[in-house]
């Protein structure tokens, strides 16, 4: 009862790589029936057995008591093995990682309340156990979206203290191993209460800094799109200008082509001009001449 699942499947044919990244690959090629699953599902199978066994002829019967903790006991014990196997060799499927909390969650509380039904384990020590166990499940699920609350030491050394301590009141004990399994509890109630403050303390964290994340990204985002829009405003208004001066500057050089064309054509009529008077002054002349 770690909080991160850890059972999984594969089969790709590949060679495993011992404690090596769970990879895309792995988890599309993983087979669902493999030694990880298998033992998950065996520890799903043990929870009804186990309250069975605990409840049969009475359930104070010290050799029935004995069977259940037996089934108790190889329910954790398939939980330590099923996450070393996970994890050492990228065994992953979907299957197990919904399956895996819910068989250990299954098998714990199956045992408290039994306990509590009994009469030997106080209620409200289940409450808290229980509380904080789907508290935390669903803090994991309110900060999936920004990030992935790692299982700690501390919750780790709670596991296998309850597991000892409900293991013990599975038993029937008498004088002072009974003494002993209360303070044992007193420890895993504590150690419960303690790193159930932990996540929550590490989840708000967690999504304070996600949404802070997303704040920044969407403030860049913004950002961005602004300076794309006010660049390409820039480059039109440049074009408009650029075309109108280009286009004054044609009408200017074209209206400076007509005016020198008649330019030309009033020189040429001046020339024109003065030819016919040179002519006229010599018709003139020739005819005095001829007077004369």
């Amino acid at each position: 009862m770690t909080g991160v699942p850890a059972s999984a499947a594969g089969g790709s044919g590949a060679k495993p790589v011992r404690g090596g990244k769970l990879g895309t690959a792995a988890v599309n090629q993983a087979s669902l029936w493999n030694i990880a699953n298998i033992l998950t599902m065996v520890r799903l199978l043990l929870v009804p057995g186990f309250v069975l066994l605990l409840f049969h002829n009475g359930g104070y019967d010290p050799a029935w008591r004995s069977f259940a903790w037996a089934a108790f006991a190889i329910a954790m014990i398939t939980d330590l093995f099923d996450g070393h196997l996970a994890r050492t060799y990228n065994l992953v499927t979907d299957f197990g990682k919904i399956a895996d909390p819910i068989a250990d969650k299954a098998i714990m509380g199956a045992a408290l309340v039994s306990l509590s039904v009994l009469g030997d384990l106080p209620w409200w020590i289940t409450g808290v156990i229980i509380a904080r166990e789907l508290g935390i499940t669903l803090m994991r699920f309110w900060v999936i979206r920004h990030a992935v609350i790692p299982a700690s030491r501390g919750g780790k050394l709670k596991t296998l203290a309850q597991g000892t301590a409900v293991g013990m009141y599975v038993l029937a004990l008498t004088g002072p191993l009974a003494t002993l399994r209360f303070w044992m509890m007193m420890v895993a109630v504590v150690l419960t209460v303690v790193t159930g403050l932990d996540y929550v303390r590490q989840a708000v964290v967690l999504r304070r800094k996600g949404l802070a994340a997303e704040r920044a990204a969407a403030a860049e985002r913004a950002a961005r799109a602004t300076e794309a829009l006010q660049a390409a405003a820039g480059t039109t208004v440049g074009g408009t200008i650029g075309g109108t001066a280009d286009g004054a500057v044609g009408a200017g050089s074209a209206a400076g082509a007509v005016a020198g064309a008649t330019d030309v054509r009033g020189g040429v009529t001046d020339v024109r001009g003065g030819v016919t008077d040179v002519r006229g002054t010599a018709e003139a002349r020739d005819a005095a001449e001829a007077e004369r």
